[in-house]
């Protein structure tokens, strides 16, 4: 049986860049919640914010050790199965991946030990700029990671020679047209995980009466967080992405949108089904002219839509999956702020601790931003497609030819095991820190 190469090696980076992807979120959104609590804790000497950061805190741990382990694979693929794509972008890719490892990775990994470790080592200054440079240090990890995807979405600062890509200006490769919009959508995507995560163990904790002193303070800093945050990601970080996509990638926004046909007062999609050959709508509610106007700011700019831009030679990326997974990711987003808007209401009413069944629906809420997250990851991958770098490099070009199917499907199913194993890992890990609660200090430790 001949087994499909390129396949496999799309389906396998997807599965390991897909679960590690579940962790740097948390790690991001958390450390920067801690910073906040830490600060509380120590220029207000208040306890129950001090344990509070330490609980909040292991988990910040446990989490980052867990990322670093599923994130070294992506780095070994690059050179085995993509080794077409590594020549071409080698030396694009080279500066900001180093810049991640050296400036970020290691400040992060550094300053944490001696957050988790340092707590009654070093002065309390000490200890909260610690904690700073962990929330500092994986944001910029973050930025440096997403310069490098950006650049395959948006390509600048670049010339190709004898099939390479070869970096000509720094700045404008880094500062490529997509790469500040995405970041910070990204972040606010990261501090909503980090909310939400924070939320639902804060209910969890409320509802069985465990630490509530600790507890309540958090539910109440997270929500009120939240929905800042989530507000945050509709507007203005999603929509500036959304003009920045439709500006430099018409295709992938033609997809996005629903929009088969172009056309002026171009509507927007609230709902809609949609298939794929040909593509269609079906089952549609638009509001008329809205894309344009939020797009262009003109209600009569002209949209292109995918038959528009096939007709015109442009190939289209896969249309079902990425109007699903970028609706499905609004959707969500708009659940977020709903959610989070109802708990700060709750809690201006002084109800929130009591009611039960708002409680239990931040904690069965909790794994719905990381979903949001590989959403906007589809959206953004397989919108692009057929481009492995938009414009320059198709991803049937890119993949390496002395790797066997079988080679590669041996592998996934390692990983799959190896992720099974490490996924149940954590999460006996995390349920065993969050039944425990946080712990009560021996001493004062403001």
């Amino acid at each position: 049986m001949d087994l499909d190469v390129l396949f496999l090696s799309r389906l396998q980076f997807a599965l390991t860049i897909g679960f590690h992807f579940l962790f740097p979120p948390i790690s991001i959104g958390l450390a920067w919640l801690i910073v906040f609590l830490e600060w509380i804790g120590w220029k207000r000497r208040n306890e129950d914010y001090v344990r509070a950061g330490k609980f909040f805190g292991k988990i910040l741990g446990l989490t980052f050790v867990v990322g670093v382990a599923t994130g070294i694979v992506m780095v070994f693929q690059f050179g085995t199965n993509w080794a077409e794509y590594s020549k071409f972008v080698g030396d694009i890719f080279g500066a900001p991946l180093a810049a991640e490892g050296v400036f970020a990775f290691f400040l992060e990994s550094a300053f944490l030990g001696l957050f988790l470790f340092g707590r009654d080592k070093v002065s309390k200054g000490v200890h909260w700029f610690s904690a700073l440079m962990v929330a500092f240090g994986s944001t910029i990890s973050a930025f440096w990671i997403i310069v490098a995807n950006s650049w395959q979405q948006t390509p600048a600062g670049y010339v190709v020679r004898g099939g390479r890509a070869e970096l000509t200006d720094f700045w404008a490769a880094v500062f490529n047209p997509s790469t500040l919009d995405r970041f910070f959508h990204t972040f606010i995507a990261c501090l909503i995980a980090g909310a939400f995560l924070m939320s639902g163990i804060s209910a969890y904790l409320v509802m069985k009466k465990k630490s509530e002193e600790v507890s309540q303070k958090t539910l109440k800093v997270s929500l009120i967080f939240g929905l800042v945050v989530s507000i945050m990601a509709l507007f203005p970080t999603g929509h500036h992405h959304a003009i920045q996509v439709a500006k430099t990638q018409p295709e992938k926004f033609a997809a996005m949108e629903g929009l088969i046909q172009g056309q002026i007062k171009a509507p927007i999609t609230i709902f809609g089904i949609p298939t794929e050959n040909p593509p269609a709508l079906n089952y549609d509610i638009r509001i008329s002219g809205l894309l344009s106007l939020m797009a262009f700011g003109d209600i009569n700019a002209f949209v292109p839509g995918i038959e528009d831009l096939q007709k015109a030679g442009k190939p289209t990326p896969p249309y079902v999956i990425t109007f699903l997974s970028f609706h499905t990711m609004v959707g969500l987003g708009s659940f977020f702020i709903v959610l989070t808007a109802v708990g700060v209401f709750l809690l201006y009413r002084e109800k929130v601790y009591e009611t039960m069944w708002y409680l239990k629906l931040l904690l069965w809420s909790i794994p719905l931003p990381l979903l949001a997250c590989q959403l906007g990851w589809i959206t953004a991958e397989v919108g692009r497609q057929p481009w492995i770098v938009y414009g320059l490099l198709k991803t049937r070009d890119a993949f390496s030819t002395n790797v066997t199917g079988g080679e590669i499907l041996f592998s996934i199913i390692i990983f799959s095991l190896i992720y099974m194993f490490l996924g149940a890992a954590y999460i006996y890990l995390l349920a065993r820190k969050v039944k425990h609660g946080p712990e009560m200090l021996q001493t004062i430790e403001v």
